[in-house]
């Protein structure tokens, strides 16, 4: 049975799964599970690869119909909804979004206004209001008549983010959103993604690295093979223990010197060598003789 940590499956959630069945290929990857988002939380869902994690996420934003149970979202089955109206109540950044090709930033994000669009609704003041703000919030406004195909990783996914800003819901999807990324652009995206949470929006997010997850979540979900083993506080949920039996990775769990929050350090591995970088098969250089007095200080 999984460790329920957070406020009790009862609690009030905007989005919750109810005993859901997912399945790719007609091979179930998720079975029977249930779970509740923290509504105003930062919800981080950790686990090895294959475990279910992006495939829960496609479930909740309906992207990938249960085969059994039901993903609901503001108290009703969220297979009721028109897509459009999904669109309007919660953002999904997928994984690997490919923009089309020439595609300038400012036209893809004005595409975060889609939902909002019908025959007698046309592009109006407020859509024009929505893609500046989200242009701002994502630090883009300079590059509003560059190419995306120019940007670089870092500028692309803040463009992606930005798109899924201008929908203007307060509920966000988050797959694997740093992937791909080099240290400072995740951290840089991750920030922003607290930023965006402690401005009042609900944040779920995918990710492989559990001290970002222990850094910048509020409830975390650990799964492993399709099934959540425990959910709760970062320093509830993130333990030496449970990470060696979520992951199989012998570790230690420190403070982070930053936040006071939990730390993940892997055991194993060698110590750097000591021996100066030219020293060859055991043998160190002799140091230098000084040759004169004042000399070979």
């Amino acid at each position: 049975m999984p460790d329920r940590l957070a406020p009790p499956a009862s609690a009030a959630s905007r989005l919750s799964a109810e005993g859901i069945a997912l399945t790719y290929d007609r091979t179930e990857v998720i079975s029977e599970l249930s779970v509740h988002i923290p509504d105003g939380g930062f919800t981080v869902i950790i686990g090895p690869n294959a475990c279910g994690k992006s495939t829960l996420l496609r479930g909740l934003s309906r992207l990938l119909a249960p085969a059994r149970g039901q993903v609901v979202l503001d108290g009703r089955s969220i297979s009721r909804y028109p897509a459009k109206e999904v669109a309007r109540r919660l953002g999904l950044l997928p994984q690997s979004a490919i923009a089309p090709e020439g595609i300038t930033v400012a036209d893809l994000v004005a595409r975060g206004r889609y939902p909002y669009q019908h025959l007698v609704r046309q592009w109006s003041p407020q859509d024009e209001r929505a893609v500046a703000r989200a242009l701002e919030d994502t630090a883009t406004t300079e590059l509003a008549e560059r190419q995306v195909d120019e940007l670089s990783g870092g500028q692309r996914q803040r463009v992606w983010v930005a798109m899924v800003l201008a929908q203007q819901t307060d509920l966000l999807l988050l797959d694997e959103p740093t992937t791909y990324l080099d240290v400072a652009h995740q951290i840089e995206l991750m920030e922003l993604f607290s930023d965006l949470h402690a401005a009042g929006r609900t944040v779920v997010a995918v990710l492989h690295d559990l001290n970002q997850a222990a850094r910048y979540a509020t409830h975390v979900i650990a799964m492993r093979e399709g099934r959540i083993l425990a959910e709760g506080p970062p320093r509830e949920v993130i333990t030496s223990a449970r990470v060696e039996a979520v992951f199989g990775l012998p570790n230690v769990v420190i403070a982070d010197p930053v936040t006071g929050g939990p730390l993940v350090v892997p055991r194993g591995g060698r110590a750097p060598s000591t021996a100066p970088p030219d020293a060859v098969h055991g043998e160190v250089p002799a140091a230098p003789v000084p040759s004169a007095a004042g000399e070979g200080r």
